[in-house]
């Protein structure tokens, strides 16, 4: 499996974190705020895979981009990064071994918690 680091998700993460987009949850709530498979399904159809594409920060060669399984590491619901995403993702990042995503949500968390203290 060839998973890489979608810049275009990265760099629709940095825009996210700038304009404020953000929700500073914990990190065990993303298994209750990620988006169900009918969200990503509506999503999709509403607004095509160019936008989809940009809510995941790996992409996977080992599927064709115009099919999910070719999307991984989601940081947010479509609408706002989620810092309980961010922290799920770069922990599985770092598991698989993944250290340019590892390394970008590690970036991404650092706005997050730079940009959006309390």
């Amino acid at each position: 499996m060839t998973v890489k680091l979608n810049k275009k998700a990265f760099d629709n993460a940095k825009h996210l974190i700038s304009d404020g987009k953000i929700v500073k949850d914990v990190r065990d709530d993303w298994s209750e705020h990620a988006p169900s498979t009918q969200d990503e399904n509506k999503f999709l159809e509403k607004h095509g895979q160019a936008e989809y594409s940009k809510w995941y920060l790996g992409v996977d060669d080992d599927h064709p981009d115009d099919q999910k399984g070719h999307y991984k590491f989601p940081f947010g619901d479509f609408k706002k990064i989620h810092r309980c995403a961010v922290i799920s993702a770069e922990s599985r990042a770092a598991q698989n071994d993944y250290d340019d995503i590892r390394d970008a949500l590690g970036k991404l968390l650092e706005r997050i918690d730079e940009d959006n203290k309390d």
